[in-house]
């Protein structure tokens, strides 16, 4: 069954107790990340794609919109986030997605990004008070077949050992 309400189709993704309609692309990922333990609060298989109308609103974030254009996000707890990224780089060799998914200046690099969070957005009656809640991967979307293969190794209990990696991307 697909379902067509949102942006993007999804399909249900059930493991053990968790449930949830996946965008159909993110589907195989979000599935290992649930086996392998991981925990995630959201996710978009394009986020450009999903916020298209946002200029509309928001003019300031168009030239954001469009830059994330074909690019994933999943919105992780910052310690299943950490988790979720040591195990797809544990996973595989050091080659150009490990340079993605660790240096900010690799082509197509991952954004990883921990957000504060105040309390007071949900709670007007409550003082402010920050909390690191929210771990978020944004990542080109041809990274997911990549993704979801690394973690089913590591669900496997297989990693790759330690070894140098080319960071002549990045200059070094």
């Amino acid at each position: 069954m697909t379902d067509y309400e949102g942006t993007h189709p999804t399909v249900p993704v059930r493991v053990g107790d968790r449930y949830a309609q996946i965008d159909e692309q993110l589907a195989p990922a979000i599935q290992a990340m649930w086996e392998c333990g991981f925990d995630t609060f959201t996710c978009c298989q394009d986020v450009g794609e999903s916020n298209t109308d946002w200029p509309e609103k928001l003019p300031h974030m168009a030239e954001w919109v469009e830059s994330r254009r074909g690019w994933t996000l999943i919105d992780f707890p910052v310690d299943s986030g950490l988790a979720f990224l040591s195990a797809v780089t544990n996973a595989g060799l050091r080659d150009a997605f490990y340079v993605r998914t660790t240096h900010w200046a690799a082509p197509d690099a991952w954004d990883v990004t921990v957000r504060p969070m105040d309390v007071a957005m949900f709670r007007a009656e409550l003082p402010s008070q920050f909390r690191l809640q929210l771990l978020q991967v944004s990542f080109p979307a041809y990274d997911l077949p990549e993704v979801t293969r690394r973690l089913r190794e590591h669900a496997a209990g297989r990693s790759v050992p330690p070894a140098p990696a080319d960071w002549s991307t990045i200059g070094r």
